[in-house]
């Protein structure tokens, strides 16, 4: 049973004459319905009691003065027609007058059954018929009548295109052979023979098509493929960056131009979503007339900075990382902001790629460049600090490691640092990129392990390590009781959608963990950044019930 009615109230009357009318009433309804499809007028809008009660030759019990387009009315009774008379289960040998298949109006008319189609879209009516133990469309004869006579030019323009003949087809593939034997390509051979032989293009497409299908060994296009892979089109988005031009990847995929160029803005808006751009969120990117201050020139050192001796025993390119100055505080701060505002400003217009009016070249343009003048300065960040990494590997380094493999896991360490640290705390970055650093080598060096103390990660090991100093366990139970009791209370304060982040977010409820942005996000359909404002709001929210309250409750910041 079809769904997709383009109006309820039509949908409703539908469900209630499927369930409720007799079989016979049925059939009568369907045949109302299709009389009634005939004196529609279009630029029109029809009152529904009154649809209604043509149909069902009865009035609603509660009058309405919901009206309906012609357009809608028109497809809405097509679908009843056809969904009443599948309900009706009614069998072509019931029916006073001849039923037609597709298959039988193809032949009375020499038109394919596509053509058929195309007349069904065009107002032929269809309903669903049991032939034998099997429900098809079927077509009654006085339908059909009454579709040829007010469609005659359509019919005569179906019958002059009718199918392929065998000469005929042997003639298209010969014609078609000797222009690709000229260097034609498919979508030309199918123009020139379309004019030529007064067919559609879909029909020399199809002939030809199923003849290199049938015949692989003297196909005319060996090399077209029916249908492009996602590695074909791949492919064909590399070669073009690498310099191919279009006509080349036309020829090469015996594709169309307009094709090529919507597989290359697919591809692009495929590659453009894949980029990575996620960024420390500020309240500040939302104040658009900051900009050129964010994307500002780096602020210069008001003293110049001194030189460091590299360490003793370095090779040359370890050594030469010495030379890159240290950013100063202001630096630093700069450079993060601007960083996460790229990414921010590039996420934004991202979004808007997969709206129905996005995808243009200019905004792809612009979400490229702003992704890498971010990479840029992430660079600078990264190639500023490096040097921090061969320190603490230095020190971190015992007889059997290998200094190399140290370095290159400690610069990765310090890239995901680069990418994580939020710099709008006031802290200085060489502090968290050293705690990563090492937190990272004690989990990867062995012999770390036996600093547990000094590079202790979970609470697990926390509590290992620790005795139980409780004087009174039963009563520090109790009091964290009554602190979840409280924290339940004060989360009343926050709206529904509110209370599922800060569960989520802080892992509340026995058996929970901590959910990352992304991964609440994902669950309530938003971006990540618009996760991290409403837990900001909720936590504010948190804070002055518990303030109100004078509840001793810890919250995240």
């Amino acid at each position: 049973m079809h769904e997709h009615y383009r109006d309820a109230k039509l949908r409703e009357l539908r469900d209630q004459l499927v369930r409720f009318a007799p079989k016979a009433q049925k059939v009568e309804q369907a045949a109302r319905a299709e009389l009634l499809l005939a004196e529609i007028e279009p630029d029109r809008a029809y009152a529904f009691d009154f649809l209604c009660f043509r149909v069902t030759n009865y009035r609603p019990q509660q009058p309405s003065r919901h009206t309906i387009a012609a357009a809608d009315v028109i497809s809405d009774l097509r679908q009843l027609v056809e969904d009443l008379s599948e309900s009706a289960e009614l069998s072509v040998t019931e029916v006073d007058e001849p039923v037609h298949s597709v298959e039988d109006l193809s032949r009375m008319f020499n038109v394919s059954t596509k053509t058929i189609g195309r007349w069904r879209d065009a107002g032929l009516i269809g309903r669903k018929f049991l032939f034998g133990n099997r429900r098809r469309v079927g077509f009654l004869h006085s339908t059909v009548e009454r579709f040829t006579a007010g469609n005659r030019e359509r019919v005569r323009r179906g019958e002059r295109f009718s199918q392929v003949g065998e000469e005929e087809k042997a003639e298209m593939i010969r014609r078609a052979r000797q222009l690709a034997d000229d260097g034609a390509s498919l979508s030309e051979v199918t123009r020139q023979l379309a004019n030529e032989l007064r067919r559609s293009p879909e029909t020399i497409r199809y002939t030809l098509k199923n003849f290199d299908s049938s015949n692989p060994s003297i196909a005319i296009f060996p090399n077209h493929r029916g249908v492009l892979t996602d590695e074909d089109k791949r492919m064909i988005y590399q070669l073009f960056r690498r310099g191919s031009t279009v006509p080349q990847l036309c020829k090469r995929y015996g594709r169309t131009r307009s094709s090529i160029q919507r597989i290359l803005v697919d591809m692009r808006k495929e590659r453009i979503n894949e980029l990575p751009l996620d960024y420390i969120y500020n309240a500040d990117f939302d104040d658009v007339s900051r900009e050129a201050e964010y994307l500002g020139v780096e602020p210069q050192a008001a003293v110049a900075p001194r030189k460091v001796r590299p360490p003793s025993g370095l090779p040359s390119y370890l050594a030469s990382l010495y030379e890159a100055a240290l950013l100063t505080r202001e630096q630093e701060y700069h450079l993060f902001r601007k960083m996460n505002y790229l990414k921010h400003k590039a996420s934004q217009l991202r979004e808007s790629i997969d709206s129905p009016r996005g995808g243009k070249n200019a905004v792809m343009d612009e979400i490229e460049a702003l992704y890498e003048q971010a990479v840029k300065t992430k660079n600078r960040i990264v190639q500023s600090n490096l040097r921090l990494v061969v320190s603490i590997a230095k020190r971190h380094m015992a007889s059997s490691d290998d200094f190399f493999a140290l370095v290159s896991d400690g610069n990765m360490s310090l890239i995901r640092a680069v990418e994580k640290f939020d710099y709008s705390r006031g802290n200085k970055f060489s502090t968290y990129a050293s705690w990563a650093i090492m937190k990272n080598f004690a989990r990867t060096i062995p012999n770390e392990f036996k600093h547990r103390d000094r590079f202790r990660t979970t609470a697990e090991e926390l509590f290992l390590s620790r005795q139980d100093e409780r004087t009174d366990p039963y009563a520090e139970e109790s009091a964290h009781q009554r602190r979840q009791h409280e924290l339940g209370r004060i989360l009343t304060s926050l709206d529904e959608r509110e209370q599922q982040i800060i569960v989520a977010r802080f892992g509340l409820g026995r058996g929970n963990e901590p959910a990352t942005l992304k991964q609440v996000g994902e669950v309530l359909g938003v971006t990540k950044e618009r996760i991290r404002q409403l837990e900001a709001r909720a936590l504010s929210k948190l804070r002055e019930a518990a303030d109100e309250s004078k509840i001793d409750v810890e919250l995240g910041a």
